[in-house]
């Protein structure tokens, strides 16, 4: 039987190259789509690794709109209520203010530059944005990857008067990590309410880099402009301290594996004017990347199953029509007594000896062909996001800035590996098909009894 069905297949050349074909493009599809699942889990569990069992508390923009420049306006003593919770391991929380650089300029491009002679010139001259943070290292612009810090060490819980500085805007004034500097209030912005006239000396503890995406039309909007402070010193240029100042926003990491929404669910029962807030999984403050993830899922399991789908019935066809012109020989066999099963089996036989060289060529073009595939998904399903989110800045008219970036930021490459455990997978998704293929092409032929066979021109 064995000897029969090599002889067939190497006798039929031409067939069972067109058959070989058809298995080998499906099964590369169906590695790829797999793959690419595979390298967009890898690409989202690095991305969100930090991130995945958290939460922030931030203002409801509904009911509350904030400071009046339009930041948070989270009070110290309600982060403090849910930080105290049994379930939190730690917290992030941040400030938002502005002050200006004593004897410093600012970062300007030729799209930046201000009109020497205009109020904004005067009263901004060198103002910087500054974020206050306890834990600089999950600040959400280093998890965004808006920010990389390049030099020097983050900021902790412990620091006082110590800032990380963008590398650009250190090179410009000729800074460097261990340098100090001083910060001033600025009086006309509208966020300093308590009018505070304040200049502290910080000390640079490290460097960070990265550059705006979309375009900016201020100084203060460019990454260049901004500087991370500890908590201290980013509420004492308002004449705050940390207890009396507003925060942006908070983010709570929760022990173990605990189900993020029953908690979120227990906390909303504090003494919290919960009117004014909501708590978010932190993953939701990145819906680009979640889309661009979703997008790549969905393309990845389009090629998957339409490989699948289309195999079978190409295959099916092709041994129908295989079949077809196989009567004779059929006829013959039943005739000689050889069984059903027996006749079965040898088409089976055939078909695997036709799918190994299939698979094994599909092993090899998958490897040269994922990532380059890969890419170009990557690269669809980004254009259209971007396409997306330039469609809603337009109408909404977003500013630029680290904070928009970040919100906007979609993944930027995808490292697709072809697995054993997927090849092993694919070879079985695709014999079930070809086994299911071999019975619907010759059920119809072995259930005919020899004489119609022979006098069947159909």
């Amino acid at each position: 039987m064995i000897r029969n069905a090599f002889s067939y297949v190497t006798k039929k050349k031409i067939k069972s190259l067109i058959i070989m074909f058809v298995i080998l493009v499906m099964t590369t599809l169906s590695l790829i789509g797999l793959s690419l699942k595979d390298a967009t889990d890898n690409a989202a569990k690095k991305t969100f690794g930090n991130v995945t069992n958290s939460f922030s508390m931030e203002i409801n923009r509904q009911v509350n709109p904030g400071t009046p420049r339009g930041g948070g306006n989270v009070k110290s003593e309600d982060i403090e209520k849910v930080a105290q919770s049994k379930d939190i391991h730690h917290y992030v929380k941040r400030i938002n203010s502005v002050a200006d650089l004593v004897g410093y300029d600012l970062f300007e491009t030729n799209e930046t530059q201000v009109d020497p002679s205009s109020e904004r010139a005067k009263h901004f001259k060198r103002t910087v944005m500054l974020t206050g943070v306890n834990e600089s290292a999950k600040e959400t612009k280093f998890l965004s990857k808006s920010y990389r810090l390049v030099q020097g060490t983050h900021l902790t819980k412990n620091d006082k008067y110590k800032i990380l500085m963008h590398k650009a805007l250190a090179e410009k004034n000729k800074l460097k990590v261990g340098d100090k500097i001083k910060l001033k209030s600025n009086i006309y912005d509208v966020d300093n309410e308590k009018r505070a006239d304040e200049t502290i000396e910080v000390e640079i503890k490290g460097l960070f880099d990265g550059q705006n995406d979309g375009p900016v039309s201020a100084p203060q909007e460019l990454y260049q402009n901004t500087i991370i402070t500890d908590l201290h010193s980013a509420a004492k240029v308002y004449g705050n301290t940390e207890e009396t100042a507003v925060y942006q926003d908070a983010t709570f990491y929760v022990k173990g594996d605990k189900d993020l929404n029953a908690i979120i669910k227990q906390l909303e029962k504090l003494d919290i004017n919960w009117n004014e807030y909501n708590l978010i999984k932190s993953t939701s403050n990145f819906p680009a990347l979640q889309q661009s993830i979703s997008g790549i899922y969905s393309i990845a399991n389009k090629l998957f199953t339409v490989a699948l789908v289309l195999s079978g019935m190409i295959v099916s066809l092709l041994l129908l029509l295989w079949m077809n012109a196989r009567k004779k020989e059929i006829a013959i066999l039943l005739t000689l007594g050889m069984s059903k099963m027996k006749i079965f089996m040898q088409f089976l036989m055939e078909v695997f000896f036709i799918a190994i060289p299939a698979f094994v060529g599909a092993y090899i073009l998958s490897r040269y062909t994922a990532n380059i595939l890969g890419e170009k998904v990557l690269d669809k399903v980004t254009q259209d996001i971007t396409k997306q989110i330039s469609a809603q800045s337009s109408s909404s008219q977003l500013g630029g800035g680290a904070e928009v970036d970040g919100f906007n930021r979609t993944l930027t490459s995808l490292n697709v590996n072809i697995l054993t455990e997927t090849v092993i997978s694919v070879i079985l998704f695709m014999s079930v098909v070809l086994f299911i293929s071999v019975i619907v092409s010759s059920i119809r032929m072995l259930n005919k009894h020899p004489k119609e066979l022979l006098t069947d021109n159909k």
